[in-house]
């Protein structure tokens, strides 16, 4: 199917530009993860919407197609402001409280917005391997990885992939570099940089320090609040979440449901999209029966 282009306008006023696939139905909204772009839900969006949704795909603040903000604000709770302001336009056109599918710092901003922003924006929230508590080792890492070529960039969108195959090397690297092509840009200097304003590095303090401590003392506070039905899918060999992460998480929402995918690191829905596409569809399908009943 055709995707829509579709602009949402964030809580700065700032462009937020996505894909909606369909007119009618539930409504899915997916964010991606950090460093990422709506595009990272192809796939999964496509099957989601063969399911009877209408599916927003959207490009968060800094990144993809969406604006830079001249703030500079990248903190977790701006996202979770820009999602509040996002879930209010999809309620008025569809008539209904989407589903958020939310990887990583899209899940978080799912719980800040739900859980302490604006309780009730949400109808339900599938987290793709993130819980309030993360293991600051990884998000190091990923924060390395990221930051490495931020000012060089690439010569080209084979050596981008060399990059991600060095750094995953457990994930097959792909032959069709088209889908990675539309997460870099090609710059006047003829280097391809990644989708993303380099300042939303900067506002990310991974140093464990009090700041790092305060935000998940906000994360907490805010999951303990969730009342809507929740879906956390982890991948098994994530450097993020961890399953003491995972089995905490059930005591902070002893309601929320668990899938651990074999196989998949950090990068779920990459790693095993149909695995992962097939866990989501079942819970929207639980949803949608329990609602009939």
């Amino acid at each position: 199917m055709t995707a829509q282009r579709v602009t949402f306008t964030g809580a700065e006023k700032n462009a937020l530009v996505g894909d909606r696939y369909g007119d009618h139905g539930r409504p899915v909204l997916m964010l991606h993860g950090g460093g990422q772009t709506r595009h990272s839900w192809d796939s999964a969006a496509e099957r989601i919407y063969r399911l009877g949704h209408v599916v927003y795909c959207i490009d968060q603040r800094g990144h993809g197609e969406s604006a830079w903000v001249s703030s500079g604000n990248y903190a977790f709770v701006d996202f979770a402001r820009d999602l509040a302001a996002v879930c209010n336009d999809v309620t008025a056109q569809t008539g209904e409280r989407p589903v958020l599918v939310g990887a990583s710092l899209g899940g978080l901003a799912g719980i800040l917005a739900e859980g302490a922003i604006a309780p009730g924006c949400l109808s339900a929230l599938v987290l793709v391997d993130v819980t309030p508590r993360l293991d600051l080792g990884g998000v190091s890492k990923i924060l390395g990885f990221m930051g490495a070529r931020v000012e060089d960039g690439f010569s080209s969108v084979e050596e981008a992939a060399d990059a991600i195959a060095a750094y995953l090397p457990n994930r097959s690297r792909p032959r069709d570099l088209s889908g990675l092509s539309k997460n870099l840009r090609l710059h006047e200097d003829g280097r391809y940089r990644w989708h993303w304003d380099p300042r939303f590095i900067a506002a990310k303090d991974a140093s464990g320090g009090a700041k790092a401590a305060l935000l998940e003392a906000d994360l907490v506070a805010a999951a303990e609040k969730l009342t809507l039905p929740v879906l956390l899918v982890r991948g098994r060999n994530s450097e993020l979440v961890s399953e003491a992460h995972a089995a905490e998480f059930k005591g902070m929402v002893p309601h929320s449901e668990f899938v651990d995918i074999k196989g998949a690191g950090h990068m779920v829905a990459g790693d095993k999209n149909d695995v992962f596409a097939e866990a989501v569809e079942a819970f929207l399908l639980r949803l949608s029966e329990a609602e009939s009943v």
